[in-house]
Protein backbone atom coordinates (compact mmCIF):
# COMPACT_ATOMS: atom_id res chain seq x y z
CA UNK A 1 0.00 0.00 0.00
CA UNK A 2 1.53 3.41 -0.73
CA UNK A 3 0.14 6.89 0.56
CA UNK A 4 -0.34 9.78 -1.74
CA UNK A 5 -1.54 13.27 -0.76
CA UNK A 6 -4.38 14.84 -1.74
CA UNK A 7 -4.92 18.17 -3.17
CA UNK A 8 -6.02 19.55 0.35
CA UNK A 9 -2.97 17.80 2.23
CA UNK A 10 -4.63 14.98 3.36
CA UNK A 11 -3.22 11.63 3.27
CA UNK A 12 -5.32 8.50 1.81
CA UNK A 13 -4.59 4.92 1.00
CA UNK A 14 -4.25 3.76 -2.44
CA UNK A 15 -5.46 0.03 -2.66
CA UNK A 16 -3.56 -2.11 -5.21
CA UNK A 17 -3.81 -5.74 -5.63
CA UNK A 18 -0.37 -7.12 -6.82
CA UNK A 19 -1.43 -10.01 -9.50
CA UNK A 20 2.00 -10.93 -10.46
CA UNK A 21 2.19 -13.28 -7.76
CA UNK A 22 -1.06 -14.63 -7.70
CA UNK A 23 -0.40 -15.75 -11.60
CA UNK A 24 2.98 -17.30 -10.66
CA UNK A 25 0.70 -19.46 -7.93
CA UNK A 26 -2.12 -20.20 -10.94
CA UNK A 27 0.86 -21.06 -13.57
CA UNK A 28 2.76 -22.92 -11.39
CA UNK A 29 -0.40 -24.99 -10.41
CA UNK A 30 -1.54 -25.60 -13.65
CA UNK A 31 1.81 -27.22 -14.79
CA UNK A 32 2.14 -29.25 -11.68
CA UNK A 33 -2.10 -30.45 -12.71
CA UNK A 34 -1.30 -30.45 -16.24
CA UNK A 35 1.58 -33.07 -15.31
CA UNK A 36 0.35 -35.40 -12.62
CA UNK A 37 -3.47 -35.87 -13.99
CA UNK A 38 -2.38 -38.91 -16.28
CA UNK A 39 -0.74 -40.59 -13.37
CA UNK A 40 -3.76 -40.16 -11.31
CA UNK A 41 -6.23 -42.19 -13.29
CA UNK A 42 -6.82 -44.60 -11.14
CA UNK A 43 -8.05 -48.08 -11.50
CA UNK A 44 -6.84 -51.19 -11.17
CA UNK A 45 -3.46 -52.62 -12.22
CA UNK A 46 -4.15 -54.47 -15.52
CA UNK A 47 -1.75 -55.19 -18.46
CA UNK A 48 -4.07 -54.62 -21.15
CA UNK A 49 -3.44 -56.32 -24.31
CA UNK A 50 -3.19 -54.41 -27.46
CA UNK A 51 -4.95 -54.73 -30.83
CA UNK A 52 -6.36 -53.12 -33.82
CA UNK A 53 -8.95 -51.11 -31.84
CA UNK A 54 -10.61 -47.42 -32.64
CA UNK A 55 -11.03 -45.36 -29.39
CA UNK A 56 -13.81 -45.17 -27.47
CA UNK A 57 -14.42 -42.95 -24.27
CA UNK A 58 -14.27 -45.27 -21.33
CA UNK A 59 -15.66 -42.39 -18.68
CA UNK A 60 -18.97 -42.65 -19.44
CA UNK A 61 -19.83 -46.13 -18.02
CA UNK A 62 -19.02 -49.05 -15.71
CA UNK A 63 -15.41 -50.45 -15.92
CA UNK A 64 -15.19 -54.21 -14.86
CA UNK A 65 -11.66 -55.09 -14.34
CA UNK A 66 -9.80 -58.79 -14.10
CA UNK A 67 -6.71 -58.58 -13.00
CA UNK A 68 -3.59 -61.18 -13.33
CA UNK A 69 -4.55 -63.36 -10.57
CA UNK A 70 -8.32 -63.46 -11.97
CA UNK A 71 -9.73 -61.59 -9.41
CA UNK A 72 -12.85 -59.10 -10.59
CA UNK A 73 -13.11 -55.57 -9.83
CA UNK A 74 -16.18 -53.02 -10.18
CA UNK A 75 -14.43 -50.39 -10.62
CA UNK A 76 -12.02 -50.17 -8.18
CA UNK A 77 -14.05 -52.33 -5.38
CA UNK A 78 -13.29 -56.16 -5.74
CA UNK A 79 -15.79 -58.03 -6.30
CA UNK A 80 -15.32 -61.76 -5.85
CA UNK A 81 -17.08 -64.11 -8.58
CA UNK A 82 -19.85 -65.49 -5.70
CA UNK A 83 -21.23 -62.00 -5.01
CA UNK A 84 -20.09 -60.52 -9.12
CA UNK A 85 -23.38 -61.55 -10.60
CA UNK A 86 -25.46 -59.86 -8.00
CA UNK A 87 -23.08 -56.64 -7.45
CA UNK A 88 -22.82 -55.57 -11.01
CA UNK A 89 -26.38 -55.29 -12.02
CA UNK A 90 -26.89 -53.26 -9.10
CA UNK A 91 -23.72 -50.86 -9.56
CA UNK A 92 -25.12 -50.35 -13.13
CA UNK A 93 -28.70 -49.31 -12.32
CA UNK A 94 -26.82 -47.03 -9.15
CA UNK A 95 -24.62 -45.56 -11.78
CA UNK A 96 -27.08 -45.05 -14.76
CA UNK A 97 -25.16 -45.66 -17.59
CA UNK A 98 -26.54 -47.78 -20.56
CA UNK A 99 -22.52 -49.16 -21.64
CA UNK A 100 -20.10 -51.16 -19.67
CA UNK A 101 -16.63 -52.21 -20.43
CA UNK A 102 -14.20 -55.15 -19.63
CA UNK A 103 -10.62 -54.30 -18.67
CA UNK A 104 -8.89 -57.65 -18.78
CA UNK A 105 -5.24 -58.50 -17.84
CA UNK A 106 -3.50 -60.68 -20.89
CA UNK A 107 -1.92 -62.93 -18.78
CA UNK A 108 -6.18 -63.81 -17.43
CA UNK A 109 -7.43 -66.51 -19.06
CA UNK A 110 -9.96 -66.71 -21.90
CA UNK A 111 -12.19 -68.91 -19.98
CA UNK A 112 -11.99 -66.31 -17.10
CA UNK A 113 -12.67 -63.64 -19.31
CA UNK A 114 -16.01 -65.10 -21.49
CA UNK A 115 -17.07 -66.25 -17.79
CA UNK A 116 -17.42 -62.80 -16.47
CA UNK A 117 -18.22 -61.70 -20.26
CA UNK A 118 -21.09 -64.10 -19.99
CA UNK A 119 -22.48 -62.46 -16.67
CA UNK A 120 -22.05 -58.88 -18.12
CA UNK A 121 -23.62 -60.13 -20.66
CA UNK A 122 -27.15 -61.43 -18.72
CA UNK A 123 -27.02 -58.30 -16.38
CA UNK A 124 -29.11 -57.05 -19.75
CA UNK A 125 -26.60 -53.83 -20.63
CA UNK A 126 -26.97 -51.89 -23.67
CA UNK A 127 -23.84 -52.44 -24.46
CA UNK A 128 -20.57 -54.21 -23.44
CA UNK A 129 -17.55 -52.89 -24.91
CA UNK A 130 -13.81 -54.46 -24.36
CA UNK A 131 -11.20 -52.46 -23.55
CA UNK A 132 -7.41 -52.83 -25.59
CA UNK A 133 -4.79 -50.75 -26.18
CA UNK A 134 -3.93 -49.95 -29.67
CA UNK A 135 -1.55 -51.48 -31.54
CA UNK A 136 2.09 -50.11 -31.73
CA UNK A 137 2.94 -49.64 -35.91
CA UNK A 138 6.81 -51.32 -36.98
Amino acid sequence: MTRRRRRNGEMHTASEINVTALVDVALTLLVIFMITAPMLQGGVEVSIPRAQTQSVPATDGVIVSVDRDGRIFIGEALAPWEDFRTAFPDAVRRSGVESVYLRADEAVPYGRVVQVLGAMKAADVAKVGLIAEPEVER
